[in-house]
């Protein structure tokens, strides 16, 4: 298994592109660290996954008793003593991450900025932006001083590319990515990758989060589309921290085949 004995941390890990990513590095033999703020939800996960967690170590070692390639953590990234203790308090044998996957992110409201809830705005930017700082900088420290690991961010096409109503949520994205590619500098030779992941259209609860729970809406998003599944996210980031240990994917950008580029918006005055 290519991931075996390797210790993930993930955070959002409850549903979306977090628990495709839990779902699939267990099938590939990794410990799983699985973070999130749904407790009923990471039970479920839990057991789930405890039936996948009894593989074959690494040669020449021991394989993990089943149910122990899963161990679960209520959390919410934007509190940063949460994080920090969450990570100084993982059992010995999830204690060395090797890789961290900083997922947990959402969107709320489409609304132009002039009417977007502040409440709104302010917890995408503690959690798109603060969270993503707080489980790096509790989490890095260690792959420094075993100097190996992987972080990989996961970041959006909204990072880099605006539209109508995504003010605040483009902006956290966009630091995300910039995050990333600085990351990169500062570990230059401590045997560290970084990777940042910037998907398009895909259909998890990230709509229907943003509309506010409204499932009408949310499925309007996707309606005459394929877009990407969660599935497909965990696989390409599985495919990036299983390149080849020289080989540092810095940015992957991914879009369906349905999705593409408009032209520039013009605002023509009458006369």
């Amino acid at each position: 298994m290519m991931l075996a004995n390797k210790t993930v941390f993930i955070t959002g890990a409850t549903a979306g592109f977090g628990r495709a990513c839990a779902e699939l590095f267990v099938k590939e033999g990794a410990r799983v660290a699985a973070c999130g703020r749904r407790k009923e939800r990471l039970e479920e996960l839990k057991q789930a996954l405890s039936a996948h967690s009894h593989h074959p170590a690494a040669s020449g070692s021991h394989p993990l008793p089943e149910g122990e390639g899963i161990f679960t953590i209520p959390l919410d990234v934007r509190d940063q003593q949460a994080v920090e203790k969450a990570v100084a308090s993982l059992p010995k044998e999830f204690s060395e991450v090797e890789i961290l996957i900083n997922n947990a992110g959402l969107a709320l409201g489409t609304n132009a900025f002039d009417k977007a809830e502040l409440a709104d705005a302010q917890q995408m930017v503690e959690t798109n932006i603060l969270g993503v700082i707080y489980c790096t900088r509790a989490i890095l420290p260690g792959m420094v001083a075993r100097n190996r690991g992987h972080i990989v961010n996961l970041s959006s096409v909204a990072g880099a590319y605006p539209y109508p109503g995504g003010n605040v949520y483009g902006a956290t994205k966009a630091f995300v990515t910039q995050f990333s590619l600085n990351l990169r500098a500062d570990v230059l030779g401590k045997n560290i990758r970084i990777t940042d992941i910037e998907p398009g259209m895909a259909e998890t609860e990230f709509s229907l989060v943003r509309l506010h729970g409204d499932a009408a809406k949310a499925d309007a998003v996707y309606q005459g589309v394929q877009p990407l599944t969660a599935e497909d996210i965990a696989q390409s980031i599985l495919w990036a921290v299983t390149r080849p240990p020289h080989v540092n994917i810095n940015r992957l950008e991914l879009m369906p085949t349905q999705q593409a580029f408009g032209p520039f918006a013009v605002h023509r005055e009458k006369r």
